[in-house]
């Protein structure tokens, strides 16, 4: 009898370590989702998220995969129930007013993106995403002010190009030049690297 239990109990062991956990699946759709694979990430987050349903990383990660098809109110879905648990989870602050912006609601989109820098100050894609949506407003001095923060925490050619553009629509023509052109010296990154909510 011991010799049949012991047997079964490996059996089991055995099945059970074959079966992917909630974080393997989790860890299965960062990688789908850095390969470009956005379905098969969403695939990898529900499964995920099918095991362990409070597992607020996933919930972050597939809304940014939803953000990047353009999914915006499935985006927007994630990322509130997110904030909704987790009311300090700085990244989702980032990414949700991301969503607001895209999809039109500017000024909520600053109020948001204002919580997330307070949250986190050092994080350069803060200031990057509320001076996109500056821009988009018209308020060049203010998308100005944060790209030059962001050019302060991490230097890169694609927040050079963009303060450029600013002060082109400031008539600041010597400064816009002088950003283009340390943007193609190669002295900075090409990019910074927005949205980096998956590690």
């Amino acid at each position: 009898m011991k010799k049949i239990t012991v047997v079964v109990s490996l059996f089991m062991l055995g099945a059970c370590m074959t079966l992917p956990t909630s974080s393997e699946y989790a860890l299965r759709g960062d990688g789908y989702f850095k390969d470009g694979q956005a379905a098969k990430a969403i695939t990898a987050y529900n499964k995920a998220l099918k095991l362990n349903p409070k597992n607020l990383e996933v919930y972050a990660s597939r809304g940014a995969v939803y953000f990047f098809q353009g999914n915006f109110g499935l985006a927007q879905q994630d990322f509130e129930r997110v904030l909704k648990e987790n009311p300090f989870h700085a990244d989702t602050y980032t990414a949700y007013g991301s969503v607001l912006a895209a999809r039109g609601d500017y000024e909520n989109a600053l109020k948001v993106l204002d919580m997330a820098i307070g949250l986190n100050p050092e994080k350069p894609e803060n200031f990057f995403s509320r001076a996109g949506v500056y821009f988009m407003l018209g308020k060049y001095k203010e998308a100005i002010t944060d790209y030059t923060s962001v050019i302060n925490l991490y230097p890169a050619a694609d927040v050079f190009n963009a303060r450029g553009v600013a002060y082109l629509h400031l008539n600041q023509e010597e400064l816009a030049e002088k950003d283009f052109a340390m943007a193609k010296s190669g002295q900075v990154p090409a990019t910074l690297s927005v949205y980096s909510l998956v590690k």
